[in-house]
C-alpha cells in the first residue's frame, strides 16, 4: 500500500468514531439503463448529507494536535464546508467563527446553526462570496485564528480521500471508471491521489462553472469571468491551485461539463424513481452517465454522489429547467387577430395533454393584431410541431422564447 493511501486509510479508520462509512450501492434502475454495473458512493448520507464533513474533520484534528490546545476556527462558505465545520465545531467541542454571504438562504443559516450550536457563531456579511471570504481571512489575520479552506489545502485533500479508502473496502476490487464531480477539487483531488493510475477518472463540472476545463485549458489555474450560481455546490470560479498540481496530472482523462438545464432531468428522476434526494452538485456524476453510455459497457463504475442538501423550494424551479430542457414545456409569444372568436380557435388546437401554464393577453384597440404571453406544457414534445402549424394555417404567429434567455428570464 503506497504512503498516500496508508495516510487516507489512517484518516478513515479515525473517522468511523464520527460517522459510519456512507453506503456504497450497487443502482439497479442506473445498471440496467447503462448495461453497466453502477455503483453510487452515498455522500448525501454523511451526517450532514455531503462528503465536506471528512476534509473538515482531518483539518481541524491536525490542527489542535499542531497547537496543543483547540483555537478558534474560521470558515467561509454559504453552504456543505459551513455545514461540515459546524458539524466538526460541536463534535470537537471547540470554537468556531463561519462567515456567510448575507443572501445566504435561510434553511442553510439554520441547518449551520444546529450542526454547530452553541459553539459556533455565524457571520453574515457581502452580497457575493468573495466578499464573505475577504472578511473571513481578515479576521483570522487579526485574531490569529485558523482558517479552514473549502478545498485548496493538502489536510482537507487527504480527508476527502477518505472516500476513495471506503470505496476500496466496499467494493473489494478496483473499479473500471469513478466519475467525480469537480467544484474546487477537492473531492477529486483527494480520490486521484489514492488509486492514481490504477482506475480510469471522469471529471464533471457544471457548464456554469467549468473552472478544472478552464484551468486545462489555460495551463494554470484561472477565474471564469462568469459563473452560473444554480449549482451551489460545485459553482467554483477557479480551481484551488493545490488541487490543480494534482489533477493536472489526469488532464487526459475524460472530462465533461454539464448543462445546468439537463442536470435538473436527472435530479428529477433520481427524485421519482429512486426516492433519492440529491443537490445540483450531487447528482453531477449520475447525469454524466448519459453522455458516457456507449463507453461503459458491461464496466464497473462508481459515480460519487457528492451532497444531497437540497431545498425543495427550488423544486418548482428545477421542474421546469428539465421541462424545458426535454422540450416538454414552452413559452411563446402569440400574435393573433383582435376578432370575436380567434382566441376560441386557438385553445381549440390544443389537445389533451397539453396545458396552459401562463397566459397573458394584452388588447390594444387601435391595432387588428393583439398579443399574447401563453406558456404551454405538454407531454410529448411533438406536440409543438402540430400546434404551431395549426396555427400558422390560420394567420396566428407563434415565436418560441423558451431558449431567449434575456426575454424569457424578464418575462417568465
Amino acid at each position: 500500500m503506497r504512503e498516500f493511501q496508508k495516510t487516507s486509510h489512517a484518516i478513515a479508520t479515525q473517522l468511523r468514531d464520527v460517522f459510519e462509512a456512507t453506503p456504497l450501492q450497487r443502482n439497479a434502475h442506473l445498471s440496467e439503463a447503462y448495461g453497466a454495473e453502477i455503483y453510487l458512493k452515498r455522500e448525501d448520507l454523511s451526517p450532514v448529507r455531503s462528503y465536506k464533513i471528512r476534509g473538515a474533520f482531518n483539518a481541524m484534528t491536525k490542527a489542535i494536535a499542531a497547537k496543543g490546545e483547540p483555537p478558534l476556527f474560521v470558515c467561509a462558505s454559504a453552504g456543505n464546508h459551513a455545514q461540515g465545520v459546524a458539524f466538526m465545531c460541536k463534535y470537537l467541542g471547540v470554537k468556531g467563527r463561519i462567515f456567510m454571504p448575507v443572501t445566504t438562504p435561510d434553511q442553510k443559516i439554520l441547518k449551520t446553526r444546529v450542526f454547530g450550536g452553541d459553539l459556533i457563531e455565524i457571520v453574515l456579511i457581502g452580497d457575493f462570496f468573495d466578499e464573505t471570504l475577504h472578511a473571513a481571512q481578515a479576521y483570522c489575520a487579526e485574531q490569529s485564528a485558523v482558517f479552514l479552506p473549502p478545498f485548496d489545502a493538502q489536510d482537507v485533500i487527504e480527508g476527502q480521500s477518505t472516500v476513495a479508502d471506503e470505496i476500496a473496502e466496499q467494493l473489494g476490487a478496483l473499479p473500471d471508471l469513478i466519475v467525480l464531480p469537480v467544484g474546487g477539487g477537492g473531492l477529486s483531488a483527494g480520490v486521484t491521489s489514492y488509486y492514481r493510475n490504477e482506475v480510469s477518472y471522469c471529471f464533471v463540472e457544471p457548464a456554469g462553472g467549468a473552472c478544472l476545463a478552464a484551468a486545462f485549458e489555460a495551463g494554470h489555474p484561472t477565474k471564469l469571468a462568469k459563473v452560473d450560481t444554480f449549482v451551489d455546490g460545485a459553482a467554483v470560479a477557479q480551481i484551488g491551485q493545490t488541487t490543480y498540481d494534482i489533477l493536472k496530472e489526469f488532464k487526459d482523462q475524460q472530462h465533461l461539463s454539464i448543462s445546468e438545464d439537463r442536470l435538473c432531468t436527472t435530479l428529477i428522476e433520481m427524485l421519482n424513481i429512486e426516492g433519492v434526494v440529491l443537490e445540483p452538485a450531487g447528482a453531477l456524476a449520475v447525469d454524466a452517465l448519459k453522455d458516457l453510455k456507449g463507453d461503459i459497457k458491461g464496466k464497473t463504475v462508481v459515480c460519487i454522489t457528492s451532497g444531497g442538501n437540497f431545498d425543495f423550494e427550488r423544486l418548482p424551479e428545477v421542474k421546469e429547467r428539465a421541462q424545458r430542457y426535454s422540450g416538454l414545456k414552452k413559452y411563446f409569444i402569440l400574435r393573433m387577430p383582435q376578432r370575436p372568436g380567434a382566441l376560441r380557435d386557438f385553445l381549440g388546437f390544443l389537445g389533451p395533454h397539453d396545458d396552459i401554464t401562463r397566459f397573458e393577453y394584452l388588447k390594444k384597440s387601435a391595432r387588428n393584431f393583439g398579443t399574447v404571453l401563453i406558456g404551454i406544457e405538454t407531454d410529448d414534445e411533438q406536440n409543438f410541431k402540430r400546434l404551431n402549424a395549426q396555427a400558422e394555417a390560420i394567420g396566428f404567429q407563434m415565436r418560441d422564447i423558451t431558449d431567449d434567455e434575456v426575454l424569457a428570464s424578464f418575462l417568465v
